[in-house]
């Protein structure tokens, strides 16, 4: 179902549960409790309507973004866990808000991430686990669109610890990945890793690989990406959007040695 969808009931338990031949009054049964747990979804008879607010209208210059960026166990989710999130709130081109914690994943943390991040067991021992921050981090975070470098890391990672910690919820917001952004963007470049792109508009990235430092050098970055985008006459984020999905992205050409 798109924005504003239709659906009958028993197709959706037929498709996300895999309840096949359920009655009509079954079927509503069961939606009614799939729908208590969205507030996107509503049920009304046998039929279920997707209604998630339209976001396209956002405006760039005006709407409020949250800049992330975790420092994990390892690369996946599950079975790796977080143990450091960094985030910015960036307004009218401007960064007007901070969060930033250590976590104990609860987990040993692998000796190749400690030499990559430098974060040990040691350091996480006493700090919040992840449950622990949630709500204050989903105050911060609010109804804003989410940022990051590599988006679909960091919001896989945070997806799975806000399941683990609150059932089926899940970040409804609107994101942006400013790898993609930037590829589209600075197709001179020659790759679009954070130092790189850090680099390209004189922007300072100490630290790397620590939550905090990253957040802000890529919340720095996507101040720089947004005054490019106003600059092609892109204003809120369904152009964004558009301009992501219709520009090609064409790889950096290897120079040889």
């Amino acid at each position: 179902m798109s924005v504003g969808g239709v659906c009958p009931a028993m197709e959706v338990v037929e498709t996300v549960l895999g309840i096949a031949n359920a009655s009509e009054e079954i079927a509503a049964r069961i939606a009614a409790e799939l729908v208590t747990r969205d507030p996107r979804i509503i049920l009304l008879g046998n039929r279920i309507f997707y209604n998630e607010p339209e976001t396209d209208s956002i405006e760039l210059a005006e709407g409020e973004f949250v800049v992330l960026d975790l420092e994990t166990t390892g690369a996946k989710a599950p079975p790796c866990k977080i143990t450091e999130i960094g985030a910015y709130k960036v307004k009218k081109g401007r960064i007007v808000g901070e969060f930033h914690s250590l976590v104990n994943p609860e987990t040993p943390i692998p000796e190749f991430i400690t030499s990559l991040t430098g974060i040990s067991d040691e350091m996480v021992a006493g700090a919040p686990r992840f449950r622990d921050l949630s709500i204050e981090l989903l105050d911060f975070v609010g109804e804003s669109v989410l940022v990051a470098h590599n988006a679909s890391f960091d919001l896989g990672f945070l997806d799975y610890e806000i399941r683990l910690t609150h059932g089926e919820v899940r970040l409804g917001n609107p994101s942006i990945c400013t790898v993609q952004l930037s590829r589209r963007l600075l197709q001179d470049i020659p790759n679009h890793k954070l130092r790189t792109v850090a680099e390209h508009f004189g922007i300072e990235l100490v630290n790397h690989h620590r939550a905090g430092e990253d957040a802000l050098a890529t919340a720095k970055i996507f101040i720089n990406l947004l005054e490019e985008l106003q600059g092609r006459g892109i204003k809120d984020l369904g152009g964004l959007r558009s301009f992501i999905k219709n520009t090609k992205y064409v790889r950096p050409k290897r120079v040889a040695a």
